[in-house]
């Protein structure tokens, strides 16, 4: 019987605009993400290297683009968070443990927090037990370290605990941990699909 969920965040809550992501910086001059790029990202989503540093990474392949520029083609990303989304997790946080662990940055969070308001993401925050962003924790997914952390953290069982996330290298990382999972897969499933599911 699950009596934990830890949802991821991204495409799970908030909508992702990837298209327009790669839009913003074609204007900018970048023909899509590289090598270096992907690395950095990955730095920047553990906390491992600065906002500026981060920044400065893209300066160098557009360096006609400023930091302001740069910020909010990055930020294009951000999509919409449906309210009917946040009332299924205000119902669920009174039958369930629930966390929340996403892989992010400073930048993205500071984003949202602005574009939804200090009403609706404290409401949202309130939901979970421990909310989780891979930049403050030093690790990302599909790390097993960083389920271990939250498992033994909240002393959780994993055969009672579900993770639910879009990305199947992250629920296949879970399931190897003995985690109950379910793949989302965005444009198909919802999260308030969950009961129908037959998960919980």
């Amino acid at each position: 019987m699950i009596n934990t969920i830890i949802f991821d965040f991204g495409d799970i809550f908030i909508n992702l605009e990837k298209e327009a992501t790669i839009e913003e910086f074609k204007k900018l001059g970048l023909e899509g993400p590289n090598e270096e790029l992907v690395v950095m990202n990955d730095l920047f989503e553990r906390g491992k290297i600065s906002e500026q540093e981060f920044i400065e990474g893209f300066q160098k392949y557009i360096p006609n683009a400023d930091v302001h520029e740069i910020r909010k083609a990055w930020n294009s990303v951000i999509g919409e968070f449906p309210l009917y989304r946040l009332e299924f997790l205000q119902m669920l946080s009174h039958k369930y443990r629930l966390f929340l662990l996403t892989n992010t940055d400073a930048i993205h969070i500071s984003r949202f927090e602005h574009m939804v308001g200090i009403s609706f993401f404290s409401d949202f925050y309130q939901c979970f037990e421990k909310v989780y962003f891979s930049f403050e924790m030093g690790m990302r997914k599909p790390d097993a370290d960083i389920f271990n952390h939250i498992l033994k953290k909240h002393d959780l069982s994993p055969k009672r605990t579900l993770f639910v996330d879009d990305k199947k290298e992250n629920t296949d990382a879970a399931a190897a941990l003995g985690i109950q999972v379910w793949n989302l897969k965005v444009g198909e499933e919802d999260i308030v699909d969950l009961f129908e599911k037959k998960i919980l």
